[in-house]
């Protein structure tokens, strides 16, 4: 069962989260870390952690019947875990990630910023697979998984009481726009699979969605130079950003051959080397 239920929370989404909470803290602290916001740091990147598995375990529940078709090898659809258990196992995860955030909220300077992340991102969560399901509302789905991705790194900087630091709101656009372009991208990858719904590649064609995913791709190197030419970031800097800079703008490679499982790989793995390279600037200055 455990083995189940780790494959269920997609466990390479789950150590994202497990960088980007701390990254977030990092980013808004600098050298004056303590053993109290390390804590406090655990406290909430293990509630994060919680929270993606519950948001993934929801989204495999509410994708049984395209999955049974495209990947019967999935825990669901295999039926190594029914539905009434994959449902027991998302609450739980949910239940942990709030009690996680509420026992560091008690220590925090500010709860209320952290607070009202997580409500806000059970929101997004909970409306993305139920409620309205905007996963079906194509690039609403897209901007409200996005909307996550960017928010787990202030509610990391939250954790410490410094949400509003200017250098992680600059890391969470650029977080927000190239997972964006991400979401795409992925929705060109499983057109012919995505029943039930109004995808952007449904809605204005293959090339066209590609095109919009890489302008939202743009978009985010567009937020990563503003962080160093009008941001808190030193200009000069900008050459920690290299590597994600070309893998991001070699993108238009894949897209244009339609290989939109590498864009998308390629896209998540200059996203984390984009965001470390933030880390490392912070490090140094």
């Amino acid at each position: 069962m455990w083995r189940e239920i780790v494959e269920l929370s997609r466990p390479k989404n789950v150590v994202l989260a497990a960088i980007t909470v701390p990254l977030g803290a990092h980013l808004a602290l600098g050298d004056a870390w303590t053993l109290q916001a390390l804590g406090l740091v655990a406290l909430q990147t293990t509630s994060a952690i919680c929270f993606m598995a519950a948001g993934n375990t929801f989204n495999d529940i509410a994708d049984v019947s395209i999955d049974s078709v495209s990947k019967p090898q999935k825990v669901i659809p295999s039926g190594r875990i029914t539905i009434g258990n994959a449902s027991k196992i998302a609450y739980a995860f949910t239940f942990l990630s709030a009690c996680f955030m509420l026992a560091g909220a008690m220590f925090t300077q500010e709860p209320v910023p952290l607070i009202a992340i997580w409500s806000a991102a059970a929101l997004l969560m909970y409306t993305y697979d139920a409620g309205p399901k905007t996963k079906n509302m194509g690039l609403i789905g897209n901007i409200a998984i996005s909307l996550m991705v960017g928010a787990v790194i202030v509610f990391g900087a939250a954790a410490v009481s410094l949400a509003s630091t200017e250098l992680v709101l600059y890391a969470a656009v650029v977080a927000f726009f190239a997972n964006l372009g991400r979401e795409i991208i992925k929705d060109c990858e499983d057109m012919e699979t995505d029943e039930g719904r109004n995808t952007l590649p449904m809605r204005v064609g293959l090339m066209n969605a590609r095109a919009t995913a890489y302008v939202f791709i743009l978009l985010s190197m567009v937020s990563l130079g503003l962080a160093h030419y009008t941001g808190p970031l030193e200009y000069h800097y900008l050459v920690f950003h290299a590597p994600a800079i070309f893998i991001l703008f070699s993108l238009n490679g894949p897209l244009f051959l339609g290989d939109d499982h590498k864009a998308q790989q390629n896209v998540r793995f200059g996203m984390l080397l984009g965001l470390l390279a933030f880390a490392v600037q912070v490090s140094i200055l």
